[in-house]
């Protein structure tokens, strides 16, 4: 994309962002929307920082993410003011110049240190919504997050525009660059911590740059939903690869998850291939007017349709879906919202009012997103199947234990489990699955 096609999106992003703000600040009867970048934070009896992270309702407005203690200021009918913090500092690396297609759009004030900003803010702290956590607080100007304003923003933000999807997409390179990478670590032999290693060189990016913390696992590390622990040294033998991995570009998120087989002509590897067909049609649903909760529901019956396929139950999917048998193997949800986050916000939001949440289907309480789907969402699908000792323990002591072919399940068990995942666009017509266009590319 050239910079003028960026230039454009983003003007025409910027232009969304503000209007949504007068709205907000209009329902609050404030003035001003006043949001800090975020601060460092000191570990506790030490004089080490924990990794930065850039608040959220900051770079919502700009592509900024490694820059504390700034500040944005909006006003209606004012162009956006940037307080862009470049201290005088021979420790650290200092901020560069503002530069790049975003920086023509603002009036940009270089302070050199914190306290400068307060010079340069609108005179009333009261006529302002300032957005942040407490640590940001400076002088009389102190988050206080008013619902008023958090809700609407919150709400819409979960429909992207052009610019922010070209964000992601930008995102998904990287992270399908890592995801290859990965496999052919995975394929030559190793650990599950050179395994990351390897992600985290081909995707260009660390443990203070990924979205979140790469899930790296082999064999039964796989039953483990956030396994993060990474041996150093791989197991023998080695059976399966699941790696759960993202990338960033600009403040925003991709989410990707793909599982193999050692062995790619074994059963387990037909059962990765079964997931990940299922999980192709399953992206096929994320069409406008659908409801989130039912794509969820749809998932567990055609999940329940495979374990009976590979003889592991014997119960209908309705029935393995109604007495909770097919939980045990799929506990979690679907998927969620991605975009500035990777679990993004207002998944249960009735409305831009901070009206009821939306409630999860009853038995399902890990479902991070029970809206209606519309245009402009980006959702993650996210179907798995896994042996987790816990939940079939629970089920051979339960009254469906004899559902179970458990000579079946332990034939399985030492894979642990399989979850394929993409990020999907809903739009006026067909979704466009930024997962699978990055790995065609």
């Amino acid at each position: 994309m050239t910079t003028v096609e960026w230039s454009t999106l983003y003007r025409d992003h910027l232009t969304t962002v503000r209007s949504r703000a007068d709205t907000a600040l209009e329902r609050a009867g404030l003035d001003h929307l006043v949001v800090p970048s975020g601060t460092l934070h000191y570990q506790v009896f030490d004089d080490r920082d924990y990794p930065y992270a850039v608040n959220p309702q900051f770079k919502a407005w700009l592509p900024l993410t490694r820059n504390p203690g700034s500040w944005l200021v909006h006003t209606p009918g004012q162009r956006p003011r940037l307080l862009y913090l470049q201290p005088r500092d021979y420790w650290h690396v200092v901020p560069r110049a503002p530069s790049g297609h975003w920086v023509p759009e603002f009036d940009i004030v270089v302070i050199r240190t914190p306290e400068e900003a307060l010079q340069h803010l609108p005179g009333d702290p009261a006529r302002c919504a300032i957005l942040g956590e407490p640590q940001s607080a400076l002088g009389g100007y102190v988050p206080g997050n008013p619902p008023a304003v958090v809700d609407y923003l919150e709400y819409h933000r979960a429909f992207k525009t052009p610019y922010e999807i070209a964000m992601m997409r930008e995102a998904t390179v990287r992270g399908v660059r890592g995801h290859r990478a990965a496999e052919r670590a995975f394929r030559a032999g190793a650990s599950e911590f050179g395994i990351h290693l390897a992600y985290c060189q081909a995707a260009g990016q660390d443990s203070e740059t990924l979205p979140y913390g790469n899930i790296v696992a082999l064999n039964e590390h796989a039953a483990v939903l956030h396994y993060t622990d990474r041996d150093r040294v791989p197991p023998e033998p080695v059976r399966s690869f699941l790696i759960d991995a993202g990338a960033s570009h600009g403040g925003y998120a991709c989410d990707i998850t793909r599982t193999y087989s050692a062995n790619p002509a074994d059963e387990f590897q037909a059962l990765v291939d079964a997931v990940d067909a299922a999980q192709q049609a399953m992206c096929a649903q994320v069409r406008a007017g659908h409801d989130y909760r039912q794509l969820h529901l749809d998932a567990h019956l055609a999940l329940a349709a495979i374990l009976r396929d590979f003889g592991i139950l014997s119960l209908s999917p309705e029935a393995a879906l109604e007495t909770g048998v097919s939980s045990v193997f799929f506990p979690h949800g679907i998927g969620h919202g991605i975009g500035l986050q990777v679990h993004d916000v207002a998944g249960f939001a009735s409305d831009d009012r901070g009206g009821e949440p939306l409630p999860k289907p009853e038995g399902h309480p890990y479902l991070r997103l029970t809206r209606t789907l519309a245009p402009g969402m980006v959702v993650t699908i996210e179907p798995g199947i896994y042996f987790i000792d816990m939940l079939l323990e629970e089920l051979r002591a339960g009254p469906h234990a004899g559902a179970v072919d458990w000579a079946r399940v332990d034939a399985f068990r030492p894979y642990g489990g399989i979850r394929i995942e993409d990020d999907v666009v809903c739009t006026e017509g067909d979704p466009v699955n930024l997962t699978r266009e990055g790995f065609a590319a």
